[in-house]
Formats: C-alpha cells, structure tokens, sequence
C-alpha cells in the first residue's frame, strides 16, 4: 500500500508497529488534558520522537490516530470479555452485570472516545483502519453475545439482539452523564435540574440488571 508521498515506511514491521505505537500513546496522552478539535498532528509530534511529517508514513490524518487509539481500547474491552467467559462456569444476573460493568469502569477512555463524533473519526480514515477497527467493535459485539448465550441460556436469539441493540448505544451517553465537571454541575443547579449524579460502575450496573 502506497502512503503519504509514495513511500513506506521503512523498518522491520515490528519497528513499524512500535512507532505506530508511540503514536498513539502520545496521542492518548494528550487526550487526558485536551480536547478532541485541538490535538493537531504538530501537537503529537511535539510528545514523539517524530516530526510532524515523519507522521505522515504512519497516519494521513488524525482522526485515523484517534480511531487507532478508540480499536485499541476495544480490544482491552474484549480481553476483560473473555476473561469473563473462560474464568467462570456460572453467573447470578446480579454477578454478571457486576462484571460487565467492571469492565465498563476500567474503560473510562472507551467511554470518552465513544462520546465524540464518530462519524468525523471514520469519514477521515482510510478503509483499511476502518475495516480494522470494526473488527474491534465487531468483537465486542461477538463476546457480549457469547457471555449471555453461556450464562443466560434462556434467552432467544431475538432477547440476545434487543440486548445489544440497547446496551451498545447506551454506551454512548456514560461517558457525559458520568464525568461532570463542576462548572457543570453548577450550570444544573442554577438551571433547578434535580439529578442524582452516579459512577460509571453504578449507571451502566443499573441498566445491565434491567436489561438481564
């Protein structure tokens, strides 16, 4: 595959994939003090050993950083998922909503990417790292099934497919409605709106018993 001016990059490809992985720390790191509209490549060059243009040999944009950093985190996710499955014969609903909601609270950095435009991610990336992506979310997908296939054998085929279809959008909106600066709690108070403010571990627990 041709990339930016022509070339590969050039190296073993496990000196490819350290690099690639520099990258994307730097950009993780970056991601806990700024926002998503002000990390620029120049900015993620400055916390590499890379120039801005050395990027380039790695990634045409930034969004397929972001993307590459949102695929990593689902597969962290999958790795909690199946560990889960292989490390236990039978879950209470109460446990396995425990335990899926543990997992959830270790991916505090999932939820966030998952509360940006997702769109703009996928619309500026290649196909490839999209297709590569999927195959991350698609896995998350496959590993709920199969945890509530083994531990809810109860439920249909169609119970199975309401779950996820609920569930995964739903974790879209944790992340906002979990991590509240006090600039914004202030702003609801003025506003008169009562709300129990509760932690990721509480609301995604709370849905995930109702939905079991």
């Amino acid at each position: 595959m041709l990339i930016h001016g022509g070339l590969m990059p050039k190296g073993s490809p496990e000196l490819t994939a350290a690099r690639k992985e520099e990258i994307i720390n730097a950009c993780e790191k970056l991601y806990q003090t700024m926002s998503f509209k002000d990390i620029t490549l120049k900015e993620i060059g400055k916390v590499t050993t890379f120039t801005r243009t050395s990027i380039y040999n790695y990634f045409q944009t930034k969004e397929e950083i972001f993307l590459a950093l949102y695929e990593r985190e689902y597969d962290r996710w999958n790795l909690e998922l199946v560990s889960i499955l292989e490390e236990n014969e039978a879950l209470s609903d109460k446990e396995l909503a425990d335990k899926i909601a543990v997992s959830i609270e270790h991916r505090a950095q999932l939820l966030k990417l998952l509360s940006m435009n997702n769109y703009d991610m996928e619309k500026n990336s290649r196909p490839e790292l999209l297709i590569s992506f999927k195959k991350a979310y698609g896995a998350s997908l496959t590993n709920v099934k199969r945890l509530l296939k083994k531990f809810r054998p109860d439920m249909s085929e169609q119970d199975i497919r309401n779950f996820i279809y609920i569930f995964f959008p739903f974790m879209f909106g944790i992340y906002p409605y979990t991590t509240v600066t006090d600039k914004q709690k202030a702003a609801m108070a003025e506003a008169g709106v009562d709300y129990i403010y509760q932690s990721i571990y509480e609301l995604t627990y709370s849905c995930l018993i109702r939905l079991l």
